[in-house]
């Protein structure tokens, strides 16, 4: 049993985790840094701790700093929630050589997927569709390189294998663009990283983004829950989400979920985790995969109504999973708005102190929100204050109850993207259904 649990993080996701635990008993301890030091999850813990200054590298990335906040307060667990060091591979494994819990997967098996190269292969071998690509790294060959470029055929794309959050990217178009290309990818890979080895793909013109959650226990018991669509994105990353995938058949679905339990058993997956496609043309091809809990996993909470943070919990502490593949089901349509700190036009980050905020309710909303009036978003973190949800037995009833929900929240005294959600969700295409990964940067961002 975990009876304490240190939350490594900050922001929307700690207030959520901070939760979960209160549902089943479990005390909480949130680590901060002096930028945090006001935030409504440190009041709202059983205790807290802060562990340095407003910074990330200082206090949320520092390891030895949240290890001995779990010493100092004989906590039983840590929870990374998602950023930092949620996907730290190094981390999660000094957490458990100091005696702790790590609520998430086996290091050895963040260190597999954080390798993309390794990833794509594992998937491979499991049967997992895949984008055509360099099948390994690519050398310092340049003709090797053009000839994997042409075999491939082009635009392709150069990826770093430690990459993630859309860094690390590189699109080509042209021979004679590809030796600069690949050199400036390794160049911005190791910066970023601390990691210069890339790959090369094929590069789809017009994907959707399509992810499957799964989750997993300790006795090799893995279901999927079914799908989401994230093709809303901007300089890869994610602005709306929604589950399920509109256009998505049933047996496509079952198809690709049933791979994504075969891939998780056969590499022994413990945990939450998500598996991203690109999805074109009706086929779909393994991306990547995530080994947290998503930022947008509330969408598939409100279709399956299990709560995915207390099935995390649940399996930490050495529970089976309470429910089979076939007594999953899914109900209606969920969308997720990400409210962020930004101008709705630029997009350059909007730090300051909300003088006025009001969450939207109704049937079948759902807000997850750190912030409240008087707060001040500090200019150090991500830009997210709030995740807008709306559920309705239909898609087009879960579209007007997110449209009236954006119409009803207050964010006075900083700037948010709400313009540009309610400009996505009058857009006809975005209606339809009828979007890929480039729709909101060609559509709304020129």
């Amino acid at each position: 049993m975990i009876d304490k649990l240190v939350i490594a993080n900050r922001g929307e996701i700690a207030l959520r985790i901070q939760r979960a635990c209160r549902d089943l008993g479990i005390r909480t301890v949130a680590v901060h840094s002096e930028a945090d030091r006001e935030a409504k999850y440190v009041r709202l813990a059983d205790e807290s701790v802060c562990i340095g200054p407003p910074a990330a590298a200082g206090s949320y990335l520092n390891v030895p700093a949240v290890i001995a906040a779990a010493e100092v307060t004989d906590a039983g667990a840590i929870h990374p929630g998602y950023g930092f060091l949620a996907e730290n591979a190094d981390f999660a494994e000094r957490v458990e050589q100091s005696g702790f819990i790590f609520v998430g997967p086996r290091a050895e098996t963040i260190r597999l997927m954080g390798d993309k190269i390794a990833a794509i292969r594992t998937m491979k071998e499991a049967g997992m569709p895949c984008v055509p690509g360099s099948e390994g790294p690519l050398g310092d060959d340049d003709r090797e390189n053009l000839r994997i470029a042409n075999d491939i055929g082009y635009p392709v794309i150069i990826k770093a294998a430690g990459g993630g959050g859309g860094k690390g990217m590189r699109v080509v178009h042209t021979e004679a663009a590809l030796r600069n290309a690949i050199s400036l990818t390794r160049a911005e890979a190791e910066a970023a990283f601390n990691n210069d080895i890339v790959y090369m793909e094929k590069y789809l013109d017009r994907p959707r983004h399509i992810e499957f959650q799964v989750i997993a226990d300790q006795y090799g018991n893995v279901v999927h829950l079914g799908d989401r669509d994230c093709s809303m994105q901007r300089r890869h990353q994610k602005v709306v989400e929604e589950a399920p995938a509109p256009g998505i058949t049933a047996e496509q679905r079952d198809n690709i979920g049933n791979r994504c339990v075969q891939a998780c058993e056969q590499f022994q997956y413990l945990s939450a985790g998500t598996l991203e496609f690109l999805f074109q043309d009706g086929e779909f091809y393994f991306m990547e995969m995530n080994t947290r809990i998503q930022v947008e996993h509330p969408v598939t909470e409100m279709i399956t109504g299990i709560d995915l943070v207390k099935q995390q919990l649940k399996v930490a502490m050495g529970n089976r999973l309470p429910f089979q593949q076939e007594q999953i089901t899914f109900r209606g349509h969920a969308i997720e708005c990400r409210i962020n700190a930004e101008d709705p036009d630029k997009f350059l980050p909007s730090p300051g102190r909300i003088v006025q905020y009001h969450q939207p309710g109704g049937p079948g909303i759902r807000v997850d929100s750190h912030v409240y009036n008087n707060y001040v978003v500090p200019p150090y973190y991500d830009s997210l204050i709030a995740k807008l949800l709306a559920h309705g037995a239909d898609r087009a009833e879960a579209i007007a109850r997110m449209r009236s929900a954006l119409f009803e929240m207050v964010v006075d005294g900083i700037k948010t993207n709400i313009p540009l959600h309610q400009r996505i969700l009058r857009d006809a295409g975005f209606q339809r259904g009828d979007v890929n990964i480039h729709y909101l940067e060609q559509r709304f961002t020129q």
